[in-house]
């Protein structure tokens, strides 16, 4: 009996790996080795007209319930030839005037009119009204202006890495490509989707049956089933968004810095308000930009957060009873353990301080003493709890679970290290949720970021909230929330804003050099944080990528903190919340 049930549970490991493998396997096809199959079938269609039958609408929000069209089918002109049917004495003036008018080189232009085809070839795509009138106007025949109907982005880059945009798979067919137009692909599209569960794991044969059709050259496909396109409608907020792009461009700008995020949630719900990422990209000419913009940093991108890491490790603290806001901890600067001596990251000794004070002057020896109270594997199981090293499960594709195997490593560095957020790595979303689950009494929430789906004949499919796990208590997350109050009170001024209670916390972090140690020039800046404190109704996450010039988040991201919070607090007319 024995033998059989570690046969079991051999074989569910095995099992696990294989799938967690053959996942990973397939992220890595998708994203690098068939990017290149989609450069070539979208090149390929270069000469062919598109013309999508229909498609559902993707809609932004705002506060008051209105929508925004940003993903919708429109008829585009464009110039194209039949070459055979140019006459001969009428080559060299089309030639000429058709890279005039639309700019082209005019050998090529001749090259492709001398050929002879009796097939379209498309010269120029989404001309203006003056180019379609003036090649209307030359009156040559074989040169002429036809409409095809294709993808339009009316926001342009707004909300661009949520959005996505439709391409071509690998087969040459229109298809979703990143963000909700790859999510929600088989809605958007009419296509019924035909999913086999990678979960049923109840019956052995299945496990084999299905590796073996992952590794199949070829499969027979059946027709898909068509049914009429559904629209859907985000819970980004359209205002909300341009407001946080806007910033986001200004701050990158400001420090030069190579990339960040700005992210903002409704903690009670969890879904998201607004999700920006810099660089961004135009859908509309997704072709002419590098393919690794497509990817969303927000939930794709993984860092070590540094001391934004630190109410995790208060948070257990807190809901074991091991310590309270108040309970003092003598700090001499470093602590030595297994021949490594850790510091303060300003190296300085700030001697006898409550928690509060520890979250206020972000002391690293501060919260090794919380972890060393509570333990490693209750530890652990709070950072599981709060959501990292595992997907937070929004309806985005592509989504990564940050890395937290440090912690399963049995070493005790680890485990101290990773209390002030070093060691391990996170998700922008990850964090941003567990700091939701502070802001909400404790909740951990799904977030999501499709409000409704509206399918045949007005049919409403509406997301609700979905509640992950309750990981600490409604007064343990209380007593945070002041905690993070009294951060922004005595660190912060720069974020504060009078009337409001404000939480947050920042974090500079150091970035791996990929030879064991750290860059000692480079960080990554982030700040988190959610208003009114006690009654949170939005949470905000700011990441910065190796500003250059500024060495603390605190002075690089409290201003934009407080400039999308005050922005926030009066676009939902939320009343102060003291004198």
């Amino acid at each position: 009996m024995k033998s059989y049930v570690n046969f079991r549970i051999n074989f569910f490991l095995i099992v696990v790996i294989l799938l967690s493998g053959l996942v990973l396997y397939r992220l890595f096809i998708l994203s690098v080795v068939k990017h290149a199959a989609y450069s070539r079938t979208a090149q390929a269609q270069s000469e062919n007209i598109n013309n999508i039958l229909a498609r559902g609408n993707i809609y932004l929000s705002d506060k008051d319930g209105d929508v925004f069209l940003a993903a919708t089918n429109k008829k585009f002109p464009l110039a194209h030839i039949v070459p055979s049917d140019i006459r001969s004495d009428k080559k060299n003036e089309a030639a000429e005037k058709l890279a005039l008018t639309l700019g082209l080189n005019k050998d090529d232009l001749t090259i492709k009119i001398n050929s002879g085809s009796k097939s379209l070839k498309i010269i120029a795509r989404r001309i203006n009204n003056e180019q379609v009138e003036q090649i209307k106007n030359f009156k040559i025949k074989g040169v002429n202006v036809s409409y095809e109907s294709d993808r339009y982005y009316s926001g342009d880059s707004l909300a661009a890495d949520v959005i996505g945009f439709l391409g071509y798979d690998v087969e040459g067919r229109r298809a979703g490509q990143y963000g909700l137009e790859g999510f929600y692909d088989e809605d958007l599209s009419g296509r019924e989707p035909n999913i086999a569960s990678l979960f049923n794991l109840v019956n052995p044969s299945f496990v084999f049956k299905l590796l073996g059709s992952f590794f199949e050259k070829e499969s027979v496909k059946s027709e898909p089933n068509f049914d009429r396109p559904s629209d859907l409608v985000l819970t980004v907020d359209k205002n909300a968004q341009m407001f946080i792009e806007d910033k986001l461009k200004s701050l990158m700008e400001k420090w030069q810095a190579a990339g960040g995020t700005i992210i903002v949630q409704e903690p009670e719900s969890g879904k998201i308000i607004a999700i920006a990422d810099w660089p961004s990209f135009n859908p509309n000419s997704y072709s002419t930009v590098n393919p690794e913009l497509f990817l969303n940093q927000s939930i794709q991108g993984m860092y070590e957060p540094g001391s934004s890491f630190k109410p995790i490790i208060m948070a257990a603290g807190l809901d074991l009873s091991k310590i309270t806001p108040q309970t003092i901890y003598e700090d001499t600067g470093f602590v030595s353990i297994a021949g490594y001596t850790i510091r303060n990251f300003s190296e300085k000794v700030f001697g006898r301080r409550t928690m509060s004070e520890v979250l206020e002057k972000s002391i690293n020896t501060g919260t090794m003493f919380v972890e060393n109270l509570i333990g490693d594997e209750n530890f652990l199981n709070y950072v599981v709890n709060m959501g990292f090293g595992q997907n937070t499960g929004i309806d985005l594709p592509g989504e990564v679970s940050g890395n937290i195997t440090n912690l399963y490593s049995g070493r005790k560095i680890n485990y101290l290290t990773a209390a002030f957020g070093q060691g391990i790595a996170v998700t922008p979303l990850q964090l941003l949720n567990a700091y939701s689950t502070i802001a909400n009494g404790g909740k951990l929430m799904r977030p999501y970021i499709v409000d409704k789906i509206i399918k045949e004949r007005g049919q409403e499919i509406i997301s609700k909230p979905e509640i992950v796990g309750i990981p600490i208590s409604e007064k343990t997350a209380i007593k945070l929330q002041s905690m993070l109050v009294s951060v922004v009170d005595n660190g912060f001024d720069k974020a504060r804003i009078k009337g409001y209670d404000i939480a947050g916390k920042t974090g500079t972090a150091q970035i791996p050099d990929g030879k064991g140690g750290y860059s000692e020039h480079e960080f990554i800046h982030n700040f988190v944080g959610f208003a009114p404190a006690h009654n949170a109704k939005f949470a905000i996450l700011i990441k910065m990528d190796k500003p250059k010039g500024i060495q603390f988040a605190a002075d690089s991201l409290s201003p934009t903190f407080k400039e999308i919070a005050a922005f926030l607090l009066n676009y939902y007319n939320i009343p102060p919340t003291r004198q």
